[in-house]
C-alpha cells in the first residue's frame, strides 16, 4: 500500500495519540483509585481501635470463634463494605465471618499493619484474606490480650459495587473523554501536518515538473523566496540553485553543440572551396598539359600551391584549436621581454607589409617591465593578430603595436586602419565561426585560437572601440621583481 508522507505521519501521530490517551486515562483512573483509598483509609484509620475498645470485652469469652463470628457478622451488617478479622501475633487468622470457601489466605503479612500503627504515609495496602494476590486499604489495632484487629475497608461487596459503577458510568465517561480528546488532537494534528508538508508537496511538484526533454530544461515557476529557516525551505532553495545551474549548463552545452555543428558546416564549406579549386587546376594541367603554354602551366601550379597551402593552414588551425579546447595544451609561464618578442614578430611581417604598401609602427614606453606568460603562446597570439590586421588593411594603411605599463601589468594593443568590424559581428568575433544568413559570423579560427591561448595565460583579448579600423587589446601580468630579467626601454 503506497501512502504519502502526510498519511504516514498522520497514522503515526494517531497511534501515538491513542496510546497517550489510553495511558492518560489509565493513570487518571489509577490516581482516582489511589486517592479514594487514601481518603477511605484516613477516615477509617481508627475503626479497628474502636472495635477493639468497645466491641471486645477484656475477658476471653469474647475471643471465642463462635462469639467472634457473631460479633463480626453484626459489624459487617452495619457496614457491608468492611471485613473484620482477628489476627494473632504472627498474623495468622483466628477469627472471621467470611462465607465458606471465600477465605483464601490463613495469615496476613504484619509489616503493613505495623507501618499503619506506626503512623506511615497513606495509603498503605495490606493483604486481602479473600484473595491470593490482592492488596487493599485496611484499619488495624493491637489487642491487650495479644494479636490484632484487622479490618479490610473495601471488601468484596465494595468491589462488586465499584465494578458495576465503573462499567456503567466511570468507564463510559473516561472512554468518551478519551475519544473526544483523541478526535480533537487528531484533527489538529492533521491540520498541522497539512500546513507543515505543504511546502514539501510544492517542492515535490516542482521536482516532478523538472524534466530534460526536447533539448532544453523545463522548470516550474520558482515560488517566492521563503523567509523561514526550516529544513524544507533550505531544501527548496538548494533545489532552485541546482535547477538554475543545471539549466545554465544545459543551455551552454546545447549552445556549444550547436556552435560545433555550425563550425563543422562552415569548415566543410571553407575546405570545399580550396579543394575544388585545387582539383580543378590540377585536372586542367593533367588534361591540357600539351596545349597549355609554359606561363599558363606555371600560373596554374602557383594557384594550386596557394590553395593547397590554404587547406594546410586551415587543417593546422583546426588541429591546434582541438588541442586547446580539450586541455591537451597547458601554459608554461616564464619571464620574458615583451619588447623583444614584439620586435621579432614585427620583423617577420616586414616583407608582407611592404608588399601591401603598409606601414608597421610600434610604441614602447620607457622602463617597461618584463611579463610572465607562455612565450610560445604569446608569440602565436601576436602573430595571429598582426596577420589578421595586415590581411584586412588596404594598401597605404597602417598597422600599429603599442606596449604600455598598466597597474602592474603590460597591455598589448594591435590596431589597424582597415574597414573595421561591423557592429552586428562585434559580440561574436571570439566565438566559433558559423554561417548565418549566407554570411560567416565569428572572427575566424585565428581569433578563436588567440582567445583560448590567452585564457590559458589568465588573460583575454577584447575589442576596443575606435573611430577607424579595428583595435584589439590584451593584458599580461608583469614578472615578479627580482626575477633577474632586466627592464628595458626600446623604440622599434
Amino acid at each position: 500500500m503506497n501512502l504519502s508522507l502526510t498519511q504516514k505521519l498522520a497514522g503515526v501521530f494517531a497511534a501515538l495519540l491513542l496510546a497517550c490517551c489510553g495511558a492518560s486515562a489509565w493513570l487518571q483512573v489509577r490516581a482516582n483509585a489511589m486517592h479514594e483509598k487514601e481518603v477511605v483509609q484516613d477516615i477509617s484509620r481508627g475503626l479497628a481501635a474502636y472495635i477493639a475498645r468497645t466491641a471486645l470485652r477484656e475477658d476471653q469469652s469474647a475471643l471465642e470463634p463462635v462469639a467472634l463470628r457473631r460479633l463480626f457478622g453484626e459489624l459487617m451488617v452495619v457496614n457491608p463494605s468492611v471485613e473484620v478479622y482477628l489476627l494473632d501475633d504472627q498474623g495468622r487468622i483466628h477469627g472471621h465471618d467470611a462465607p465458606a470457601g471465600h477465605l483464601v489466605r490463613d495469615r496476613v503479612d504484619l509489616a503493613p499493619v505495623k507501618k499503619l500503627i506506626g503512623g506511615g504515609a497513606l495509603p498503605i495496602l495490606g493483604d486481602d484474606p479473600r484473595s491470593a494476590s490482592a492488596r487493599k486499604v485496611f484499619s488495624a489495632a493491637p489487642l491487650r490480650q495479644g494479636g490484632y484487629i484487622y479490618v479490610v475497608l473495601q471488601g468484596e461487596a465494595h468491589d462488586r459495587l465499584a465494578a458495576q459503577a465503573s462499567r456503567n458510568a466511570v468507564m463510559r465517561t473516561t472512554l468518551w473523554s478519551m475519544a473526544l480528546v483523541a478526535a480533537l488532537g487528531l484533527a489538529a494534528g492533521l491540520a498541522a501536518f497539512a500546513l507543515i508538508t505543504r511546502p514539501l508537496r510544492r517542492l515535490t511538484l516542482r521536482i516532478s515538473q523538472f524534466d530534460s526533454g526536447g533539448g532544453h530544461v523545463v522548470r516550474a515557476d520558482r515560488p517566492p523566496e521563503s523567509t523561514s529557516g526550516d529544513e524544507i525551505a533550505a531544501l527548496d532553495a538548494a533545489f532552485s540553485q541546482m535547477a538554475g545551474r543545471i539549466d545554465t549548463q544545459w543551455r551552454a552545452l546545447a549552445q556549444q553543440d550547436q556552435e560545433r555543428r555550425d563550425m563543422v558546416a562552415n569548415i566543410s564549406h571553407d575546405l570545399r572551396t580550396p579543394l575544388t579549386s585545387l582539383h580543378g587546376y590540377l585536372e586542367t594541367l593533367s588534361l591540357k598539359a600539351d596545349v597549355l603554354s609554359r606561363e599558363d602551366r606555371q600560373r596554374y601550379l602557383d594557384i594550386a600551391l596557394a590553395q593547397s597551402a590554404k587547406v594546410g593552414r586551415l587543417a593546422q588551425a583546426l588541429f591546434e584549436l582541438a588541442r586547446l579546447e580539450h586541455g591537451m595544451v597547458q601554459a608554461a609561464p616564464e619571464d620574458f621581454s615583451m619588447v623583444d618578442l614584439a620586435q621579432d614578430v614585427l620583423e617577420k611581417f616586414a616583407l608582407p607589409a611592404e608588399a601591401k604598401q603598409l606601414q608597421l609602427r610600434a610604441g614602447v614606453p620607457p622602463a617597461l617591465p618584463a611579463v610572465r606568460a607562455d612565450l610560445g603562446m604569446i608569440e602565436r597570439v601576436l602573430t595571429n593578430l598582426l596577420d589578421n590586421a595586415i590581411r584586412h588593411t588596404p594598401a597605404g594603411g597602417t598597422v600599429e603595436v603599442d606596449l604600455a605599463a598598466q597597474d602592474g601589468k603590460v597591455a598589448v594593443t594591435v590596431r589597424d586602419t582597415g574597414p573595421g568590424i561591423p557592429p552586428a559581428l562585434r559580440e561574436s568575433i571570439f566565438q566559433r565561426p558559423f554561417p548565418s544568413g549566407g554570411a560567416h559570423r565569428g572572427g575566424g579560427l585565428g581569433l578563436l585560437i588567440v582567445q583560448r591561448m590567452l585564457q590559458l595565460n589568465g588573460s583575454q583579448v577584447r575589442l576596443v572601440d575606435s573611430p577607424v579600423g579595428t583595435t584589439l587589446c590584451f593584458v599580461l601580468p608583469a614578472a615578479l621583481k627580482g626575477s633577474g630579467l632586466a627592464l628595458r626601454a626600446a623604440s622599434l
